[in-house]
């Protein structure tokens, strides 16, 4: 069996019924203030927290009165632990069935050589966004911005930005169609967008970029939108 199916099959055996919540009691455990509770609770904590251990004869009434000691001591924490348990696990899900790199901001690529490379041998799996630009030339410098911030919110895409003097092929990418993009994955040219922000308002943000690309179906769903959102909105 591959390391890949591997994995998958632990995480599914501890996310199973029990699996979840044996790990949502740990999560709850780790997560209070066990300084400031009062002694009957701590030794409640403390039972709680081995839950694996053998369980003594005669003392099954006990252990059903523990469990919904148990029940009411969780149901007194607010939803904020909640969502913060449910946004850790989705972030381990995540991770164990993701594929691909991950990249951190805007790459810049100093070559026609480097430009050549980031598309021929970048993983099958992931998208490359190229930004020929050209310093002085409108739009760039707000392209170049707006690539910082899509970087942040989509790490499984790499970002990249060249400049067309740089690129050796200045003559093919004269001012006239400037800024361009261009959008590739396993090596296969998707889109090319020359003079691109000729599709935007004057003024335009990253979220317009986004949308742009997003309208060609270029993009990939943003991760882990949903929980962040609810976290802020909680938050304000």
């Amino acid at each position: 069996m591959s390391d890949r199916l591997l994995e998958m099959e632990d995480f599914a055996t501890k996310t199973g019924p029990k699996g979840v919540i044996n790990d949502w009691r740990r999560f709850k455990l780790e997560s209070m203030d066990q300084e400031n509770l009062p002694p009957a609770k701590k030794e409640l904590l403390r039972q709680m927290s081995t839950p694996g251990k053998p369980k003594e004869d005669g003392r099954s009434a006990l252990n059903r009165k523990m469990s919904v000691q148990e029940y009411e001591l969780l149901k007194e924490e607010d939803e904020g632990c909640l969502k913060k348990y449910r946004k850790r696990c989705m972030k381990e899900m995540h991770d164990k069935l993701s594929f691909g790199p991950r990249f951190e901001g805007v790459h810049e690529l100093d070559s026609g050589e480097a430009f050549l490379e980031v598309i021929e041998k970048e993983h099958h799996s992931t998208v490359v966004v190229v930004h020929i630009y050209k310093v002085g030339v409108k739009g760039c410098e707000e392209l170049n911005n707006c690539l910082d911030c899509l970087a942040l919110e989509y790490p499984s895409v790499k970002f990249c930005r060249i400049d067309a003097v740089s690129s050796g092929a200045a003559e093919r990418f004269s001012d006239e169609v400037l800024p361009t993009l261009l959008v590739y994955k396993a090596g296969d040219l998707l889109g090319n967008f020359l003079a691109c922000t000729q599709h935007l308002t004057g003024e335009f943000f990253a979220t317009d970029v986004e949308a742009f690309l997003n309208s060609y179906g270029l993009l990939p769903e943003k991760e882990l939108a949903g929980v962040e959102d609810e976290e802020e909105n909680d938050v304000e």
